[in-house]
């Protein structure tokens, strides 16, 4: 039985017996009742504002390269942005934290007092005198 129909009554629709024998075809195939299958069918129709006398295969293909268009022209977008403002901008940022990051190096006028700088002869002491 079909639930949330239980308590209906039937009516009867006529058809003609080739519609019928597809219908019933069809109804085996979906394992519903014909009252759901039909029901199926009509909230399809118009939940997606289409007509049954309306083809949908073009209409589809061409739904379908129209957003592959879309979706191109939305990625060539995002590559020139990239291209053009995200990575400038990130290498200046990142000379910027180099450069404050980098070792301070000694200024010219500074000397190191290392043994580099020490001078390489020594006075000799005299332990006669």
């Amino acid at each position: 039985m079909d639930k949330g129909y239980e308590k209906e009554r039937f009516e009867s629709v006529s058809l003609k017996a080739s519609v019928a024998k597809k219908f019933n075809r069809y109804c085996k195939k979906l394992s519903l009742s014909k009252s759901m299958t039909l029901l199926l069918m009509l909230e399809f129709f118009e939940d997606n504002g289409i007509s049954p006398t309306e083809s949908m295969g073009p209409k589809m293909q061409t739904l379908e390269n129209l957003i592959k268009k879309r979706i191109n022209g939305v990625i060539a977008i995002l590559k020139d942005i990239e291209k053009g403002q995200t990575k400038p901008t990130v290498a200046m940022l990142q000379s910027l934290f180099e450069e404050s990051a980098t070792k301070k190096e000694p200024l010219i006028l500074e000397k190191k007092n290392s043994q580099e700088n020490q001078p390489k002869y020594q006075e000799r002491i005299n332990k006669d005198t």
